[in-house]
């Protein structure tokens, strides 16, 4: 018997003649957190909004728990949502926000009080519950909108990349609050986002999709080390991408030897496995900029753009400078063709 609490099987999605998601397959364990992960237009959003009951398919099935809702209503899949926008009604306090749902239940007045509560303390927005949301942090009304989702005791909770109003600080705050929330309540949340730092930081599992389809399906440490396709390389931080051919690797500019012939007929290095400073190519800086820890340039090499991270004790070279690198086949990804 299939472990997937949500299974999407031959999921076909289109808007009229367009077809966005094509025959899609995806299983989701219950209690996972799941990141729909890509650039925009890639099917995620689609694709969540199809889970959600939003979207009707052209063609494929839908199954929640053991039960197929291909064709049943959104108010009626057992699936909470929470949107990008916050969606708050702007002239209700938190609590009355949050008891909105329970009260188009009608369910009796303490047990909507009493879950209310249990609710906005969750989320650690006890005593906010009179608060406005004008009176309200952009993260605290996330946090109220994530509350008025699990009160309904959903099976499913659907997030659309509801970060992404949100600050830099109210992020990374935002992330532990989610990821906290996820695992105490042991809730199925499918996460859709185009930030990969996002996706690693929170997902059990990443989806990174492509044209509607599944580019590759693995853990965050899988996707960040072991990207299978130059699409995925890229996307998840390989900006040095290079064909091989015999003893050295190739692009459109021109060629730089290696130490041995790879096995791969693609190569991709991320800045930081870049050696700076020594090694048997040269190039120009022509772009560097201090990031802290690290400087980062862009080397201007035979082989076209070169990004490397250098540590901040290496001495700095200005913009237009001479500059020594290696590309060590023992810090470079293989790839499919």
């Amino acid at each position: 018997m299939s472990d997937a609490f949500v299974k999407l099987s031959g999921l076909t999605l289109g808007y009229g003649r367009t077809v966005a998601v094509p025959a899609l397959d995806l299983s989701i364990r219950e209690g996972e957190l799941i990141a729909l992960l890509g650039p925009s237009g890639c099917g995620k959003t689609t694709t969540m909004r199809a889970i959600a009951g939003l979207l009707d398919p052209s063609d494929g099935t839908i199954e929640i728990d053991g039960r197929d809702v291909t064709r049943v209503p959104a108010n009626k899949r057992g699936i909470g949502l929470v949107f990008q926008s916050y969606a708050l009604f702007p002239h209700l306090s938190a609590h009355e926000n949050v008891a909105f749902g329970l009260r188009l239940q009608k369910l009796p007045a303490e047990e909507i009080r009493a879950r209310t509560e249990e609710g906005l303390a969750t989320v650690g927005l006890t005593g906010f519950g009179k608060r406005k949301p004008a009176e309200m942090s952009g993260g605290q009304q996330q946090r109220v909108a994530l509350a008025r989702s699990l009160v309904m005791r959903p099976k499913v909770l659907l997030l659309d990349e509801p970060l992404s109003n949100l600050d830099a600080r109210l992020r990374l705050e935002m992330r532990t609050e989610l990821q906290r929330v996820q695992k105490e309540t042991g809730i199925t949340m499918v996460f859709v986002t185009h930030d990969q730092a996002e996706a690693l930081a929170l997902a059990d599992r990443i989806v990174l999709m492509r044209e509607g389809r599944i580019e590759q399906l693995g853990t965050p440490a899988d996707l960040y080390a072991r990207p299978e396709t130059a699409f995925a390389a890229e996307f998840m931080g390989f900006e040095n991408i290079f064909r091989t051919e015999g003893a050295a690797v190739v692009s459109d500019k021109g060629r730089l030897p290696l130490a041995a012939v790879p096995q791969s007929p693609i190569l991709a290095w991320r800045p930081d496995a870049v050696t700076v400073g020594e090694g048997p190519h040269e190039g120009r800086v022509a772009a560097a900029s201090f990031a802290g820890a690290h400087r980062e340039y862009v080397i201007d090499s035979a082989l076209g753009p070169v990004k490397a991270d250098a540590a901040i004790e290496l001495p700095e070279v200005p913009l237009g400078g001479t500059i020594r690198f290696d590309l060590p086949l023992a810090t470079a990804r293989g790839l499919a063709a």
